[in-house]
């Protein structure tokens, strides 16, 4: 029997007794290429438990606020507490329950990572195609634009920019997302350079499409494994970006809370009541530590030959 999709083989099985030789047929199902880039990152444990560490992490910021008893804004709970059954990460000294409190600083930490993100990587990528695509001068002069870019000081320039706008949670995002492209755009450039002499970009032309078809049909959607690895990495320097910027007062500001406002709001306190410090610190590591290895899993998954390099 033959499956669809399937590539046919054949083997002859051993003489019988009777000398007569018997021919068998068997088929090998063939994998989609998603299928193969899931098996190769399943297959990388780190990475693995990275994702599972990431999604409890998701869900604690989403989901919990919905069941926990306290409000991050309450102030009902008894001051100063380091650990009790109805306080797990104790409390401060006006009665916020840390853990809501640590709650609401991922949602907000990781709502301004998921900004930055889309907004790096909506601008980068198309940015990076069309300049590895053109080449010569066009490609000279965008990528001038990206060093020059590159050499601004990031966290000065966001903190020039939020201060006097409210430091709202979108604020925070479309600012480091408007000056963190520059890192997807010479990435997807990389990966273009190498596409555009391809045998199918030349059929392309061929056929008469036009610049932006080839751009946007052909060789960004052939980037897409490498867009994605930097999209992951995004994450991971925006929670921590996010997290430098509010505790130097200059990201999201109160009554809002972030991971970066509560490590921020702790380090008076950190030999007097240190979970205060401690917990929004551990949530940071956490975050960064496990968006970088599913970063790492991703990127042996769709190019296994950079594991064999690192090998």
């Amino acid at each position: 029997m033959t499956v669809p999709g399937a590539i046919p083989t054949s083997t002859v099985a051993p003489p019988p007794s009777g000398g007569e030789r018997v021919e068998r047929e068997f088929t090998v199902k063939e994998r989609k290429q998603w299928q193969i880039i899931a098996s190769r990152f399943f297959r990388h444990r780190a990475a693995v438990a990275s994702l599972i560490v990431f999604i409890l992490l998701v869900l604690l910021a989403y989901v919990g606020p919905l069941v926990w008893k306290y409000d991050y804004a309450d102030l009902s709970s008894p001051s100063n507490i380091r650990f009790s059954p109805d306080n797990p990460m104790g409390t401060d000294s006006l009665g916020h329950d840390l853990f809501a409190q640590v709650q609401r600083g991922m949602q907000q930490s990781l709502l301004v990572a998921f900004i930055t993100t889309l907004l790096a990587t909506g601008l980068g990528a198309p940015y990076g195609a069309i300049a590895g695509y053109f080449g010569g001068r066009v490609d000279t002069i965008m990528m001038r634009i990206c060093d020059v870019l590159l050499t601004l000081p990031l966290l000065l320039v966001a903190g020039a920019l939020v201060t006097g706008r409210g430091g709202s949670v979108l604020m925070v995002g479309l600012v480091l997302g408007l000056l963190g492209w520059v890192v997807d755009a010479r990435v997807v450039r990389g990966v273009v350079l190498s596409l555009r002499e391809q045998e199918f970009i030349e059929a392309a032309k061929a056929l008469g499409a036009g610049p932006v078809r080839i751009v946007f049909k052909h060789l960004l959607p052939n980037a897409t494994g490498a867009i994605i690895v930097q999209a992951t990495l995004n994450i991971a320097a925006a929670i921590l970006a996010e997290s430098a910027l509010s505790f130097l007062g200059l990201g999201v500001q109160a009554p809002d809370t972030s991971l970066g406002v509560l490590v921020n709001a702790a380090r008076a306190a950190v030999e007097t009541r240190p979970w205060l410090f401690y917990w929004p610190g551990v949530m940071i590591i956490l975050i960064a530590l496990s968006i970088s290895f599913i970063g790492d899993g991703l990127r042996d998954a769709f190019d296994p030959r950079q594991t064999r390099q690192r090998r």
